[in-house]
């Protein structure tokens, strides 16, 4: 199987859910397409999403919630093919 690893856009705090006390956006495990929210990375009060851009299976995160992010960081590995 090959794997792609999910990049995060921008520096900034990583989230795994659209609010404290909602639940995450993507499961570790679950299937993503093209396109899907799978995080939200916060700069200054504003967020972005962060999408699926490769469609397969999120093996895992490879940062943590409320991590601090680097633009190009790898956030998610997503199992493709």
């Amino acid at each position: 199987m090959a794997h792609h690893e999910v990049l995060s856009p921008l520096p900034g705090t990583f989230y795994r859910k659209p609010a404290p006390d909602a639940e995450v956006f993507v499961q570790e495990g679950a299937s993503v397409k093209v396109g899907d929210v799978i995080g939200l990375v916060e700069v200054m009060k504003q967020f972005s999403e962060v999408h699926a851009d490769a469609a397969g299976r999120l093996v895992r995160f490879m940062v943590e919630n409320e991590d601090a992010v680097e633009p190009g960081q790898p956030i998610a590995m997503i199992e493709i093919g």
